[in-house]
């Protein structure tokens, strides 16, 4: 069976449709489930990895058997900023393959009607054109400090496509820009761009330092996209898209780390001097998503990176203060 082609999709999701949310205590997880539920959608399902290991093939089936959810959003993944990457990528890659690998041929023996699958733009080459079109996977060696991540998702992608070829069903990817917002993992040792510069630079103000000291060289651009607009960006693709190809998720608009680093000084209030280590990768010189395709469908990013980082600094400085914040948070914002 040959899987519809075409790039519109008019089905928006009734009340009572279960909805799958593999990996909802995640950043980009609690963001979708909660957009479900302001949109009235009340059977949202979830399971932490203590009740349910992705890893764990068996396990994963039995689930899928016994919920049979109607839609899945596969927004689970192990993930790390350049750090991480770079000195695990032996994890990065086993682990993503046998999440993605499980949660779909789950879904499939179960014959789930609409899947969404998320990855990530470290899927394109590193020297792509820019900004970068979803027909640039594949023309290109990837950038070589999370490649082994990069693959995993490039082959969660081919997956999702086979699907479509094979089986006939509607199942859709999406790649969405670097993520950041309420929720993020601020690890010193694992966390991405934005989350590791507002602990530093906030531990920096607690602590009355005169200056902070980053990574690289300041240079690179980077193109953020808050995770309140990826969840608002799920929900639409799987009620308006199904196309054969993965779509682009992004704001369209990049910044160089050094302006990003200065706006998340300005938002914690930090008044000193900042250093760049040249000794420290740099990672993709530049790195922005050709969203054109998205628009044309009828949606765009609505969250200024200003707004977004004072509410990321809002949300860290509120969680410091009460733990709890940050369960709270993930059932409802």
């Amino acid at each position: 069976m040959t899987a519809v082609s075409t790039a519109t999709w008019n089905t928006p999701l009734a009340d009572d449709t279960k909805v799958y949310v593999a990996g909802h205590r995640g950043l980009v997880g609690s963001a979708v489930t909660r957009r479900l539920h302001g949109a009235g959608v009340t059977e949202v399902v979830g399971r932490s990895s203590s009740e349910l290991d992705l890893r764990n093939r068996e396990a994963v089936f039995d689930f899928f058997a016994a919920e049979k959810p109607d839609v899945v959003v596969l927004a689970a993944a192990k993930v790390g900023g350049i750090g991480a990457n770079h000195a695990n990528p032996v994890g990065f890659l086993s682990d993503n393959l046998r999440i993605q690998t499980n949660v779909l041929d789950a879904a499939l023996e179960q014959r789930v009607q609409r899947l969404l699958f998320l990855g990530s733009s470290c899927i394109y080459p590193k020297f792509a054109e820019q900004p970068i079109t979803e027909s640039a996977l594949l023309t290109g060696a990837l950038e070589p400090t999370n490649d082994a991540y990069a693959i995993a998702k490039i082959a969660g992608i081919v997956a999702v496509q086979s699907v479509r070829r094979q089986h006939g069903l509607p199942w859709i990817s999406a790649m969405p820009a670097n993520l950041y917002g309420p929720g993020d993992n601020f690890d010193p040792d694992s966390s991405h761009l934005l989350p590791a510069l507002i602990r530093r630079y906030s531990s920096a103000v607690e602590a009355g330092k005169p200056r902070v000291v980053n990574w690289g060289s300041g240079t690179p651009r980077r193109e953020l996209l808050h995770v309140d607009d990826l969840a608002a960006a799920v929900l639409f693709l799987l009620e308006n898209y199904n196309g054969d190809t993965h779509i682009n998720v992004g704001t369209g608009i990049d910044h160089t780390i050094e302006e990003i680093a200065r706006t998340v000084a300005d938002a914690v209030g930090f008044t000193g001097e900042t250093d760049w280590d040249t000794l420290r990768p740099d990672g993709t010189p530049r790195k922005v998503l050709n969203v054109s395709r998205l628009a044309e469908l009828g949606w765009q990013a609505t969250i200024p990176l200003s707004n977004g980082v004072l509410d990321t600094v809002e949300w860290y400085q509120q969680s410091k203060a009460d733990p709890l914040h940050v369960e709270t948070h993930r059932l409802r914002r």
